[in-house]
């Protein structure tokens, strides 16, 4: 157990070693974790001598990463993008796993083993592919929603092959197509039982759990539901990830969506990385060595020819030229999800490990280029096609990009929902977060932009596309949630005006220090709107109202905190140390203070704040620092009630 246990620790130092290592270089994860595994595995440090004990907790991250796929998997979105997604995107995996699985044949590897090898090669790197598009804000123009489109159909095609692997271990080479038949028909079956379930019970489901407001519950029957799903189809010889996709699949269109990606993505990304540590663990270093030469040709071989072919498919919709050329050069890589295949066929005994790191090798090797590669796509592809003419690299394809310069509105009760239908009013685009599922439920049938969770969650922001919206309103009354909902938006888009609603004005500065632009005491803004009608029927003109009213907000509502106790005011536990009191302290001719200089007396050390002064029955508004106090003066002090307990006491007895 001991063993065990300094192994696993000695594991995680060296991941976070090198995913610190490989992001100071900018190269992906994904690699970072592969590079551990390298030399955690039995050939050099041999952390673990048998990685195969840890195959289970790599096929649970496969499932999650699966899960998590049909969540992103949005039929609305593939018919917008059918002809793009079934012309280029099948016509590229077609062609591509064509040419890769004749050449291992003419080699003499068994059909099943070449199909395979055809597969993992013709496959891209979504994870890197789109994550590097996004950084550099490129991912909704033509030719990245060309490669998007693509990597779509991919990720797609997977599923078969997850699908088959089991199959062909079990039957051979000799019934190929009686397996695939067998598998579809099963297929069937447990996609309409899940489809079923998914329509009529894990709606319920979900209402049900999430009225409970529990976080802990939300996460664990996510979890919960991936894995039933999984061992459903694994227990009709399926693949557990077709399962988990296909319960993803299910709840993609749900109200949940969001959140459930949001909760099961730190699950995924751990175990996910385990998955890549074990392959890792798994490539032959002699293979490495005596195959680099072959290693590095066949990378450069592999790279030209699927850009060829990705520019031929594109020529099956009269895509532009650049376009075709550029999306080539971004998908040229080997995938992740070519590890997942090669892994999952090698447990099958359906790959040899030398044929499984020669693909891993090649993978690494054409990941490590990638962001290279995508930097220069353009400038590649204008070479190829011998173009020197000026390009936009920012023109769309004519979809809708996400909603930008919008107001974002956390929290849709009825505060929410008032702000709302004044932005509405004045053709202002918003979307609203809320945890409510009845109110998301009724808010989404009514056609308004509501999402389902966590406003303090940082997926469920950048959901809302927090980076392109002018205005974040938080208006839910929980202090410490809100504090949260502005630190995750300034890691997100550090310069969006952050706005808080709050019943009072306790936590106004820590709000305010939190980085919030405005803070808005409902109390004191209710006042406020109350002094404004009264001074208009009192005869002031609007235009002196509104300067008043601006300078108050301006300076945080100065003139409106603190009130005078009264024989009925109740001072219940916990609020003594956030109401605010002002009181008058007359002082006596026996007073400490008598004969000093009001700036001589450390107020600020007190911790209260002067008001005003009266002498002889005039009012001092701001008195003079350099005023001295004199017998009968009315001081008038604000602050919390204990400090001006003390601060009179001073001012009186001097102690």
């Amino acid at each position: 157990m001991g063993a065990s246990f300094l192994n696993i620790v000695v594991l995680m130092f060296i991941s976070v070693c090198a995913v610190a290592l490989f992001k100071r270089v900018h190269l992906p994860p994904i690699l970072a974790y592969l590079f551990a595994g390298v030399l955690a595995g039995p050939q050099l440090l041999s952390v673990f001598a048998h990685p195969e004990e840890m195959h289970l907790l790599a096929e649970v991250g496969i499932v999650f990463l699966l899960f998590s796929l049909g969540l992103e998997f949005s039929l609305p979105k593939l018919l917008a993008m059918r002809s793009l997604v079934f012309g280029v995107g099948l016509g590229q995996m077609l062609f591509t796993t064509a040419v890769f699985t004749c050449v291992p044949l003419l080699l003499g590897i068994p059909v099943s083993a070449s199909i395979i090898i055809g597969g993992t090669l013709a496959l891209s790197s979504t994870a890197i592919v789109i994550k590097q598009a996004t950084e550099m804000g490129i991912l909704n123009n033509r030719r990245t929603q060309l490669a998007v489109s693509i990597l779509l159909f991919q990720d797609l095609a997977v599923v078969p092959f997850l699908i088959a692997i089991p199959l062909l271990a079990q039957t051979g080479e000799v019934s190929i197509a009686l397996a695939l038949g067998e598998a579809l028909l099963k297929g069937v079956f447990v996609i309409a039982f899940l489809m079923s379930v998914g329509k009529w019970l894990l709606p319920w489901v979900f209402r049900e759990i999430a009225r409970t407001r529990t976080d802990e519950l939300f996460v664990l029957t996510t979890i919960l539901i991936a894995l039933l799903a999984g061992g459903l189809t694994y227990y009709f010889g399926l693949s557990m990830a077709l399962g988990a996709f296909l319960a993803g699949m299910m709840l993609g269109e749900s109200q949940y969506k969001y959140q459930l990606e949001a909760d099961i993505r730190p699950f995924r990304d751990i175990l996910m990385g385990l998955f890549f540590v074990t392959v890792g663990m798994q490539l032959e270093l002699t293979v490495l060595w005596d195959s680099l030469f072959e290693i590095v040709f066949g990378v450069f071989a592999l790279m030209v020819v699927k850009v060829i072919l990705v520019r031929g498919a594109s020529l099956l919709v009269k895509t532009d030229p650049i376009d075709g050329w550029s999306a080539g050069v971004k998908l040229c890589q080997i995938g992740e999800f070519s590890f997942v295949i090669a892994a999952l066929a090698t447990t099958h005994g359906l790959l040899t490990k030398e044929q499984s790191s020669l693909i891993v090798s090649m993978g690494v090797i054409s990941m490590a280029l990638t962001p290279w590669l995508m930097n220069n796509s353009v400038t590649i592809a204008k070479r190829l096609v011998n173009n020197d003419v000026s390009f936009d690299d920012k023109a769309n394809l004519g979809t809708a990009g996400p909603l930008t310069n919008h107001v974002v509105i956390c929290g849709f009760g009825r505060v929410g929902q008032s702000v709302a239908r004044m932005l509405k009013m004045e053709g202002i685009h918003f979307v609203a977060i809320d945890m409510d599922p009845v109110r998301v439920h009724e808010s989404r049938n009514a056609g308004e932009p509501v999402i389902f969770g966590d406003a303090s969650q940082k997926d469920i922001l950048t959901n809302a596309n927090v980076e392109g919206a002018r205005l974040v309103l938080v208006t839910f009354d929980q202090v410490d949630k809100a504090k949260q909902v502005i630190t995750q938006t300034r890691s997100l888009a550090s310069t969006t005006d952050v706005m808080v609603r709050t019943k009072r004005d306790y936590q106004l500065e820590s709000l305010y220090s939190a980085g919030a632009n405005q803070v808005v005491p409902e109390l004191q803004e209710g006042s406020l709107m109350l002094v404004s009608q009264v001074l208009h029927y009192a005869g002031v003109p609007m235009s002196r109202i509104l300067k008043r009213v601006r300078a108050e907000r301006k300076g945080r509502y100065d003139h409106m905190h603190g009130f005078y106790p009264g024989e009925t005011t109740e001072i219940t536990y916990g609020t003594e140390d956030k109401l605010e009191f002002i009181h008058a302290v007359v002082l006596s001719e026996h007073a400490s203070c008598i004969g000093k200089a009001i700036k001589d007396i450390d107020f600020s050390r007190m911790r209260v704040a002067i008001k005003g002064l009266r002498r002889d029955g005039n009012e001092v508004k701001e008195p003079d620092q350099n005023a001295i106090l004199q017998a009968h003066d009315v001081l008038v002090i604000a602050g919390k009630p204990r400090r001006v307990e003390r601060a009179e006491r001073k001012l009186l007895e001097g102690s």
